[in-house]
């Protein structure tokens, strides 16, 4: 009984510092809790993207199709807090304005919104909704599934930095966010992606896998510039590595719906 509340507690956790969601009771905080409920992110994924392509499909059938992706768009800001937007952003300042790892660190802990983080944000969003909007024209029905799926796939992927790279400890710890840092065991890391399986049986299509290879490619990629330049990955990085591994699955679903 002991062990399924503490999984409660983990999900909760994950629940709490990924969305909006209002969780029904209180729940203890740790930094042990932090990391045990990192096997859960990609499963609230999971949960916001359900969400997400509930608003898409109810938007869709009261607007048009653009209305519905912006509409979309907002809702997923609004439940999570553009927690991950605002981790790209923060990237995009302080990599493209800073040299050097103390510099880099220094303006990524800047809550303002510099050029670079304001070109590079809009950029995202454009591809984004340009993106959803072309394969919404391409087959709509699927498309549903494939929001669900690039969410999960992409917190999945993101999460696997934890595995991969080491974290780099906030110049500022006082204003650093709190960060499921330490890797777990691999059955927690299997648990995860079973996350990932259950969003491809919305889409049982096995192109997609190929969609899922070009995600974490971009997360190798961005994973190797973090290592050269600060050594590894913040929170903030996590949150840039979401964002562009959900448009690149996007992109990639886009590829192998047209040519294979």
């Amino acid at each position: 009984m002991k062990a399924v509340k503490n999984e409660l507690i983990y999900f909760a956790t994950a629940v709490m510092f990924f969305t909006r969601i209002p969780v029904p009771f209180s729940i203890p905080y740790s930094g042990e809790i932090m990391n045990r409920s990192q096997k859960y992110f990609a499963w609230v994924g999971l949960l916001v993207g359900l969400i997400n392509a509930g608003v898409l499909y109810l938007s869709y059938h009261i607007f048009n199709l653009d209305i519905a992706i912006v509409l979309m768009m907002i809702s997923s800001v609004l439940l999570t807090g553009a927690f991950h937007e605002d981790g790209f952003t923060d990237v995009c300042d302080s990599f493209g304005g800073g040299y050097g790892k103390e510099k880099i660190l220094t303006i990524m802990k800047d809550s303002r919104v510099g050029a670079y983080g304001a070109v590079g944000i809009i950029l995202l969003f454009a591809l984004k909704f340009f993106s959803i909007k072309a394969l919404g024209n391409m087959d709509l029905i699927p498309t549903f599934s494939i929001i669900v799926l690039a969410h999960t796939a992409s917190r999945f992927i993101a999460g696997t930095m934890i595995y991969t790279h080491k974290y780099v400890t906030d110049i500022d710890v006082s204003k650093s966010k709190p960060l499921a840092n330490k890797p777990l065991n691999a059955s927690s890391l299997v648990f995860s992606f079973l996350s990932v399986l259950a969003a491809f049986a919305l889409i049982p299509d096995p192109r997609l896998i190929a969609a899922f290879v070009l995600a974490y490619i971009g997360k190798i990629c961005m994973g190797w510039y973090f290592k050269k330049h600060i050594g590894g990955y913040t929170g903030d990085c996590l949150g840039s590595v979401q964002q562009v591994s959900e448009v690149l699955f996007y992109l990639g679903t886009m590829i192998v719906w047209k040519f294979i």
